[in-house]
């Protein structure tokens, strides 16, 4: 078996190359790379969180891009029972307006929010209407889970796309179907909770982590006393300190200005679809050797026109010429790669010699299946 350590006599410049850039690079610390954070940007507290609400209305004022009222039998009935509710009876008249669209509304209460405030809501089409620009959103009440009104929404919605066409061309950008109504919503109903009553509280991690959890409880400890305590991976359990005059307010502001140290594990997302590729810093690799080639084959057509001899009887044709290139990667060579070197090293030195995204994914994958990457991969 030959040593990969030894140059062949003949190598392609471009290993050169790598090496150099390798070389400068890739060698890093070993030792863990920990970032330090405040405890409330890496936790949310347990019950303190929005509610999600509902609601169906109607936009009118559309410009001839609403629900037709034959495919949307929902919208007509809708339009008629609010006619009916401000004093007007259309049972018996067929309707054709083009100008009224069905619509679902959503929106999120946040925690503690008070009588009065207002929400953003978001707005989506519900039967074949094909545009909501320049529409008014109708008075809508929002519901939640327990079926109570929380809030009322109604006025003019904001469309980010746009949609123009013609006799033979259309213009299209973004979701003309779906709008947005910053401030839209108007708090009627509170939902009752009193923070500060409580005896404790749970701190529930956004991303579990067996370190991080107990590196947030020692934390804590040491500016509070023992007062907290992990339970598991995503909680940590913080009491009121006995014989101290603090509401649990004040406690939770106090505690989430300290800084921790998080850990993570090991993790590569991988997105085949797009070629995005997230990597964490903690990614190592072991010492292994790496080539990357790929084949190309390439065909021209150039025909030529042969024509006979002015003086000669003959027809002219078209002469086919065809012509084939493949570019099989012969000339690239292993590389080597030191254990130890972090992902990130890698991945900077393949973009300074032009691999792209679809050539790293497939790299990382089969390190993962050589058993040199620590580190799990995640394909979406």
């Amino acid at each position: 078996m030959p040593d990969l350590d030894r140059k062949p006599s003949n190598y392609f410049p471009a290993i050169a190359l790598i090496a150099a850039v390798f070389a400068s690079i890739f060698w890093t610390n070993g030792a863990s790379a920990q970032s330090s954070s405040r405890i409330k940007d890496i936790v949310f507290v347990e019950n303190v969180r929005p509610n999600q609400l509902i609601g169906y209305g109607l936009v009118v004022g559309l410009k001839g891009t609403g629900d037709k009222l034959r495919n949307s039998p929902f919208t007509q009935q809708s339009l008629q029972g609010m006619l009916e509710r401000l004093g007007i009876t259309t049972r018996d008249i067929t309707m054709k307006t083009a100008n009224v669209a069905a619509v679902s509304v959503v929106a999120q209460l946040p925690p503690f929010s008070r009588k009065g405030s207002k929400i953003d809501v978001q707005i989506s089409a519900m039967g074949d209407a094909s545009d909501l620009m320049g529409g008014t959103l109708l008075v809508t009440p929002l519901v939640g889970l327990d079926g109570e009104v929380y809030a009322v929404a109604q006025g003019n919605v904001t469309v980010s796309g746009f949609s123009a066409k013609g006799k033979a061309a259309q213009v299209s950008r973004g979701v003309t179907t779906s709008a947005r109504i910053t401030g839209g919503a108007i708090v009627e109903r509170e939902v009752g909770f009193n923070f500060n009553s409580m005896e404790q509280v749970k701190l529930a991690l956004r991303n579990p982590d067996f370190t991080t959890a107990q590196q947030v409880a020692m934390t804590i400890n040491r500016a509070n006393g023992p007062i907290a305590e992990a339970i598991d991976p995503a909680t940590v359990v913080v009491r009121k300190p006995d014989g101290e005059q603090l509401t649990m307010m004040a406690l939770v502001s106090r505690i989430e200005q300290l800084p921790v140290l998080v850990d993570q594990p090991a993790r590569i997302i991988i997105d085949e679809a797009s070629g995005t590729v997230v990597m964490g810093a903690d990614v190592r690799i072991s010492r292994v050797a790496i080539a990357q080639g790929n084949l190309t084959i390439k065909i021209s057509e150039s025909p030529q026109v042969a024509q006979p001899n002015p003086l000669a009887q003959g027809d002219t044709v078209v002469v086919p010429r065809t012509e084939i290139e493949i570019d099989d990667s012969s000339e690239s060579r292993l590389a080597v790669l030191q254990g130890g070197v972090s992902l990130q090293s890698l991945v900077n030195g393949l973009n300074a010699l032009g691999v792209g995204p679809r050539d790293l994914i497939s790299i990382l994958q089969s390190l993962r299946a050589a058993g040199a990457l620590q580190a799990d991969i995640e394909v979406l």
